[in-house]
């Protein structure tokens, strides 16, 4: 991954949230492609490339998917069960990004298979050191598979 843009599906129904985390990881020293939709049916749109997203341009494989849990059609713990049940998939490290601090919504995203759950902070200045923390973690430090079929 390293030498590239790292690309990010975000999955954000608040507008005002995409904005600050958008923003956030845009303000650190990271390359990175941002792409975000609104809903659960639309990210799994995108990630199975279907409906608007049939064109792979429009759709890369995202190097981290960061997924709010309260969202319109599909929640996000349905959209995560998707995703770590699907082959071609189920290697990409998805991020739970919610205001969701129930112990049921954590053990539930466990079990789905999630790669981290981050509660979000309402103060701004700690959401921002989240996202520096988030953005270092996994998108620099971090190394996952597909990272290395890539280089390979």
């Amino acid at each position: 991954m390293k030498g590239r843009p790292l690309k990010i599906l975000l999955v954000e129904d608040n507008g005002d949230h995409a904005e600050m985390i958008s923003r956030s990881l845009k303000s650190h020293p990271l390359a990175n492609i941002i792409h975000q939709v609104s809903d659960g049916q639309a990210a799994l749109d995108y990630l199975l490339r279907e409906g608007a997203y049939e064109d792979p341009k429009k759709s890369p494989r995202p190097d981290v998917i960061l997924l709010d849990l309260r969202l319109p059609k599909l929640d996000g713990l349905q959209v995560l069960a998707r995703i770590k049940g699907t082959e071609g998939l189920l290697r990409i490290p998805v991020v739970v990004l919610t205001s969701s601090d129930s112990d049921l919504d954590i053990a539930k995203a466990y079990d789905f298979h999630v790669n981290s759950y981050l509660v979000k902070p309402i103060d701004f200045n700690k959401f921002n050191d989240l996202m520096k923390d988030l953005g270092f973690y996994w998108l620099s430090w971090n190394v996952h598979p597909l990272a290395q079929a890539s280089l390979g």
